[in-house]
């Protein structure tokens, strides 16, 4: 495990605060979402300032103090299926897109791939995996979930960590 691995590893945190002798009572659940798309890091001097694809890979780490005590759900924090579900949802919007940062493009370029049905989904920032990472950490906190971290992956060995 690489050691920006472990530093987000809930299992990290769990062994300092043992050092201090914290109990700590916490249930989590991890899954995960894949979706392709391109991208483009407008002013960057590099590789990424042209358009390029990655097969992202967005994993959410939800937590709970306690386990629901009834119902269908009893005895979890959530159902993963429902987590599963949410979470795709979110990464089909971005599957087989062009995401851009608004003002990326002049809007000439912007239309003409609209009217080559170029499907493109624009944000209010950079498409960084940074950015990404915070844009899921928000949409699944909205969908209701306590969200502890969220981990966007553009290459299997570099991926970008939000959490608060």
């Amino acid at each position: 495990m690489a050691i920006y691995e472990h530093f987000y590893s809930a299992y990290y945190w769990i062994e300092v605060f043992s050092n201090y002798n914290v109990r700590w009572n916490m249930y989590t659940l991890e899954t995960n979402a894949h979706f392709d798309s391109a991208h483009f890091l407008k002013g960057y001097e590099g590789k990424c300032s042209n358009i390029h694809g990655h097969r992202w890979k967005v994993v959410v780490t939800v937590a709970s103090e306690s386990l629901d005590t009834e119902g269908q759900t009893r005895g979890m924090v959530v159902d993963f299926k429902t987590l599963k579900t949410d979470l795709n949802e979110l990464a089909d919007e971005l599957d087989h897109r062009l995401i851009i940062e608004e003002g990326s493009l002049k809007n000439k370029t912007k239309q003409a791939l609209i009217e080559e049905e170029f499907r493109i989904v624009e944000f209010p920032f950079r498409p960084t995996a940074e950015n990404l990472a915070e844009y899921f950490y928000d949409a699944m906190e909205e969908k209701g979930y306590q969200v502890i971290l969220v981990k966007v992956y553009e290459t299997p060995n570099n991926c970008a960590a939000y959490m608060r």
